[in-house]
């Protein structure tokens, strides 16, 4: 899965001579949190976050009047808020290789640009959390296990077998390291098998299961 699978697109940009009201006023018509800021070109210059322009309606009020509060507000662009030193990612690059970078960089999306550094979509943080809910499974009825298997070779494909052998359906499959060496962990969700059927299955097998629970449709 590539960040082009879970970006949005198309992408909402602004300009560096935007008002930043104006450009406040669009982030919160269009549920943004934050917008590219492009050239005439549309090339990436900048981005702008909700936060940056929270703390800018906010900063002036000392003992500043109204009318010279919203005067001064009104002067003030988005090339003086924005960030120009703007981290991003391309449509190609793995859904995991994105998340890595924002955990690195502590940001919570990635303006998502092509070749020429021009916007084409955007990904954030809640993009690769619905995509981790899709990869386990979320929302779907079934056997959830928590599995501590053997490091090597083949242990997948005879955990599939034997699940194949049971009539049961694998649904989803992740891994997670575990603390103890010569160990893997994974997590699966299986369907039309019973669960102390499968557990003793695969406890036989050289598989420990760690947790198996029913999970209902929601």
């Amino acid at each position: 899965m590539l960040v082009r699978d879970r970006m949005s697109s198309p992408v909402v940009s602004v300009t560096p001579e935007m008002p930043f009201q104006d450009a406040l006023m669009l982030m919160h018509e269009r549920r943004f949190r934050r917008l590219p800021v492009t050239d005439t070109k549309g090339k990436l210059v900048g981005i702008v976050a909700e936060r940056d322009l929270l703390y800018a309606s906010a900063s002036p009020a000392t003992s500043l009047s109204v009318w010279e509060l919203n005067y001064l507000l009104s002067k003030l662009k988005i090339r003086e808020l924005m960030t120009k030193k703007v981290i991003t990612t391309t449509p190609d690059t793995t859904i995991e290789g994105a998340a890595l970078l924002m955990r690195a960089k502590r940001i919570g999306g990635l303006p998502v640009v092509d070749d020429n550094h021009r916007p084409v979509g955007i990904i954030t943080e809640t993009d690769i959390f619905n995509t981790l809910v899709e990869m386990f499974g979320g929302g779907q009825a079934g056997l959830r296990l928590t599995l501590e298997v053997p490091h090597g070779k083949g242990v997948l494909a005879q955990l599939s077998q034997a699940i194949f052998e049971l009539g049961g359906n694998i649904i989803s499959v992740g891994s997670f390291n575990l603390n103890g060496p010569g160990d893997d962990g994974l997590v699966l969700k299986v369907q039309d098998v019973r669960r102390d059927q499968l557990v003793d299955t695969l406890e036989a097998i050289g598989d420990h299961v760690i947790d198996a629970r029913e999970v209902e449709r929601y």
